[in-house]
């Protein structure tokens, strides 16, 4: 690529935390974020010891903090050994056995507590049961569950005998899952027997046996079946079990299994720019250690915090902020089973007030179909219990940063913007509540000891205000530790040779302004190059959502052109319906116009489409590589069984 991206976004507005903020914060001011990033770089390996000790119940110390030997296969606290289940639960028994772990809000609103107590104790059962079932110490299990408490209890359960979980989007398909299976070589699946998604039963155990049908995963001996609906399904005799008859005589007690710090806690599969998913290999302790941190610094986590994270188990988000940091800090956590817009757009609204949430964690494009759905809808709820919002997964744009920070935040709540990815474990580069100065679209400065850089494809570093690829120049304890199985892909992946093999390639463009606050610009391949101008997709995104009174929501992929080399080709949702037409002629020569206004006449949509709703898959993430097809006029040959509604596609065939 060029070595620099060209950024065409300004944005001056700033928010600083209020001095009570500030006050009570866990890292309270900027003097203290630049402390610990001096005692990072002053003894980088004496400063992640020293948190590694304060933070993690080790059963065998750790002497040796990162092993570099065989870079980039790093090792962190490599002889030590601990248990991650044991790090979650077993810690609060003592100190506060009856405090509410996790408030389950089913998707038709009844609601489930369970204390540290009582969750340790379900997580016991089930660890013994499916020590039962012969699986042990380094066995694969594929977890493919709806959000409840029973996800969390399997996922811990299988960190507690030191089985490597791999959690599948409940969403995904019967060949995913097949894929996933017989790429991990795993020898169980713990399903449901389906879930409810805003007043929808949704099957789960069919798409299993479909999935094992498919072939080649004979390795499977045991599934095991969640009664969440009560439909009734077809259980095959010796191999599928029901949850509740393997655990009722299991003991409540399970002495947890105890791993070396480098044991694979979980692989999560990703995609990757090649059809097959990746998975993503991630440590125990280094990882479980990240999360702890990111939850006290970016998160300010107080004993009496209600922490709401909206992300699904099948996402890196709900492993790091549902399964294993709340959980190993003694948090009380809501986990949801629903949609935000069942049975109205309230949903979320409702439940920060029934639930009196303190710190909420969501995605922009939630954040922008609830703005769609009803923009004043929060005034009607009481969200005064708030006092952090949060947002994951993709950069947010403008426009829906200041709606989230007055009409959810009432102007008083930092909003933690938050940059990382399924590789790195957790956040990397985020505002902290007591420190940062926001600006609406910025992901602003790394956390202490994320040593991060915008480097050009040389790998020199490129000077403020210009864009560049972002990179990562030194390891870290929570990062990916391989790829499943493909060792040289991981190499090739995340440490090329164009960077001599020393830094960790994101894969995201990036600019750094003058008080060197980090802006995404998208991945590096969602940079088009217009007649030589280099552009950031999410800019273009940006401009088109900043038309408050026309567009909800938009995404922005190239296509080639003979004429500029790339053209900018825009997917548009609109406030109002969909036109057709003169009508859509109208509007979206008015939309051209704003974008050259906003950004440049560079940046103007080639091709504009209009329809209902973005494609996305059911969590919510757009399927960005299904517009690249439609862009070309490609005939869609990918699997879309993850689409919630594929007949939004046909909408988008045709370009004005």
């Amino acid at each position: 690529m060029a070595s620099t991206i060209e950024s065409v976004l300004h944005e001056n507005r700033r928010f600083a935390p209020s001095a009570q903020m500030v006050k009570q914060a866990n890292i309270s001011g900027m003097p203290a974020y630049e402390a610990l990033c001096a005692e990072a770089e002053r003894d980088f390996e004496g400063f992640w010891a020293r948190l590694a000790r304060e933070h993690l119940l080790w059963k065998k110390p750790f002497t040796q903090t990162l092993d570099e030997s065989n870079a980039p296969f790093f090792k962190w606290f490599h002889d030590g050994e601990l248990n991650a289940s044991y790090n979650c639960l077993d810690r609060h028994l003592k100190t506060q056995p009856n405090k509410t772990a996790i408030i389950f809000e089913a998707d038709d609103g009844k609601v489930t507590t369970i204390t540290y107590q009582a969750l340790y104790h379900a997580v016991c059962q089930f660890a013994n049961a499916l020590k039962s079932r012969g699986i042990k110490m380094g066995d694969r299990v594929i977890v493919y569950m709806p959000m409840s408490i029973q996800a969390v209890v399997a996922m811990q359960a299988l960190a507690r005998i030191g089985a490597t979980h791999s959690v599948v989007f409940g969403g995904f398909s019967a060949k995913s899952l097949q894929e996933r299976i017989v790429d991990a070589g795993a020898v169980a699946v713990i399903c449901a027997d389906g879930q409810y998604r805003g007043g929808k039963e949704i099957p789960l155990k069919p798409v299993v046996d479909e999935g094992i049908a498919l072939g080649g995963c004979e390795s499977i001996a045991n599934v095991i079946v969640y009664k969440r609906t009560g439909s009734t399904i077809a259980m095959q005799s010796g191999r599928d079990h029901w949850w509740d008859a393997l655990t009722k005589d299991q003991p409540d007690t399970c002495e947890p299994t105890w791993v070396n710090a480098e044991h694979p806690l979980f692989i999560l599969y990703t995609s990757g720019s090649t059809g097959k998913p990746k998975g993503v290999q991630h440590s125990t302790a280094g990882y479980l250690l990240w999360t702890m941190l990111t939850m006290q610094w970016t998160f300010d986590h107080k004993p009496n915090d209600v922490f709401w994270c909206t992300a699904d188990v099948g996402w890196v988000t709900g492993h790091s902020y549902v399964c294993y940091g709340p959980l190993a800090m003694g948090s009380t956590e809501i986990i949801f089973e629903g949609v935000p817009t069942y049975p109205d757009a309230g949903r979320f609204w409702k439940m920060i007030q029934d639930h009196k949430v303190t710190v909420f964690y969501t995605a922009p494009t939630a954040i922008r179909s609830l703005i769609k759905a009803g923009a004043d809808l929060p005034k009607q709820y009481d969200l005064t219990t708030l006092r952090i919002l949060g947002t994951v997964g993709e950069p947010i744009n403008p426009e829906a940063w200041m709606w989230y920070h007055r009409t959810v935040g009432a102007e008083r709540c930092p909003i933690v913007d938050t940059w990382w990815q399924t590789e790195t474990g957790g956040h990397m580069i985020t505002p902290l509540p007591g420190v940062t100065s926001t600006k609406p679209g910025s992901c602003t400065l790394p956390l202490p000891g994320i040593m991060a850089a915008i480097v050009d494809e040389t790998g020199h570093d490129v000077e403020k205000g210009k864009g560049g690829i972002l990179v990562i120049k030194r390891p870290w304890p929570s990062m990916i530790r391989t790829i499943w199985g493909d060792p040289e892909r991981f190499k090739k992946s995340y440490y090329p040779e164009d960077f001599q093999g020393k830094y960790y390639l994101a894969g995201d463009g990036a600019n750094r302004d003058q008080d060197g606050y980090f802006w995404i610009m998208g991945r590096i391949d969602d940079v088009l190059n217009v007649s030589g101008h280099r552009l950031g997709t999410m800019e273009i995104e940006s401009a088109l959502v900043a038309n408050t009174s026309l567009v909800a929501e938009a995404a922005v992929v190239g296509r080639p052109d003979d004429l500029t080399g790339e053209a900018v080709c825009a997917f548009v949702v609109l406030k109002g319906a969909r036109p057709t037409g003169d009508a859509a002629k109208k509007i979206a020569a008015e939309l051209r116009d704003w974008v050259a206004k906003e950004i440049g006449p560079i940046a103007k949509p080639k091709d504009i489409r209009f329809g209902d709703n973005l494609p996305k898959t059911r969590s919510g993430k757009i399927m960005r590589r299904l517009l690249r097809s439609l862009a070309k006029g490609e005939e869609i040959t990918q699997d879309i069984s993850t689409l919630e509604n594929p007949g939004i596609l046909e909408q988008f065939k045709h370009p004005i």
